[in-house]
């Protein structure tokens, strides 16, 4: 596995980090942890009680997308919608204060920021709440947003299509963008949400965990190896896209290309403590990789180290170069 990415060939595509630009399209999310410890059953109810100690706050779906491209080195924009209240308020000045880019951030009056609360108790997730308005934008909202990209594609490298399902993305969106992406050298790619189906043409890469990939093609959920290869293959005709790349959790991950055999890789984690926000950190690393000049072996190569360390960590987190080479070197 590590013929295609030696310690010295990670370290050549980091240092190109710095130089790129990557917009990150979607669903923009903050989530909420209060963190605690449990001694005890409540006597109202068989569920835990948690002694809350503290609270944080994280940038979540796209929002996450575009902070594990920022920690990576990247420069990065956010483009999504927030509503005018104290969740987007508080989602812009996280995003601020890690320096990437909001002005692609639109606000609209009287919907509701996405906040996704985990209780965690002894390092454990307990319970999640979640605020959220899924209604789809109307299409002012989605020009405005698809205005932004098209007048900045002439100083990005990459746009990353983040879909959780908020009512962000949607075919308009993705049909317009693309359609002038593809005239230019503009790497794109798209992380799939189940149930919402959206024609890809163009994209250059997708990724899919095997659950969104099965349910995007048509089929029950199974872990045969035959029928992952049959999805695999299938999706790059039904989606268009020229690559599909298929997380398997422990089992790693799949890659499939166009007129080329699918591409096994096996997992590097070593440690699972938490898998929120590990797709972020797979198609962050992936398109960062991807603009850097790395194939798409290499590229998933990468981001399966990504991901091997994030899931080391408890909540949503991200993960920065010198990680990642810690990682290479244990191999």
């Amino acid at each position: 596995m590590t013929e295609l990415l030696s310690i010295g060939r990670a370290k050549n595509i980091i240092d190109l980090f710095p130089n790129k630009r990557i917009l990150v399209v979607g669903d923009i999310i903050l989530d909420e942890f209060i963190w605690g410890s449990v001694f005890r059953i409540s006597p109202e109810a068989p569920v835990p009680v948690v002694e809350a100690k503290r609270r944080s706050y994280m940038p979540g779906g796209a929002a996450n997308v575009a902070r594990n491209l920022k920690d990576l080195g990247v420069k990065v924009d956010v483009v999504g919608i927030v509503g005018e209240d104290h969740i987007g308020e508080k989602i812009i000045s996280l995003l601020h204060e890690k320096g990437i880019g909001i002005e692609g951030i639109a606000r609209i009056k009287n919907r509701l920021s996405t906040l996704k609360t985990r209780v965690i108790g002894q390092h454990q997730q307990i319970v999640r709440i979640d605020w959220e308005d899924t209604v789809s934008i109307e299409d002012q909202y989605s020009s405005k947003l698809i205005d932004y990209v098209l007048d900045n594609k002439n100083r990005i490298d990459a746009v990353i299509f983040e879909d959780y399902g908020k009512g962000i993305i949607s075919e308009f969106l993705v049909s317009k963008i693309l359609s002038e992406t593809k005239k230019s050298e503009i790497i794109t790619s798209f992380d799939p949400k189940i149930g919402h189906f959206i024609n890809l043409n163009g994209i250059t890469v997708a990724t899919p965990n095997q659950a969104e990939a099965f349910d995007a093609y048509g089929k029950p959920l199974s872990f045969d190896p035959d029928l992952l290869e049959e999805v695999g293959t299938g999706l790059l005709k039904k989606w268009g896209a020229k690559s599909v790349l298929i997380t398997l959790g422990e089992n790693g991950m799949a890659l499939f290309q166009e007129g080329k055999k699918s591409y096994k890789i096996s997992t590097v984690a070593k440690e699972v403590y938490d898998v929120s926000g590990a797709g972020d950190t797979v198609i962050a690393s992936l398109t960062a990789s991807l603009v850097a000049g790395a194939t798409l072996e290499e590229s998933a190569l990468f981001s399966n180290y990504a991901a091997g360390v994030v899931v080391g960590k408890v909540g949503t987190a991200s993960v920065v170069p010198a990680e990642i080479m810690e990682a290479l070197a244990r191999v």
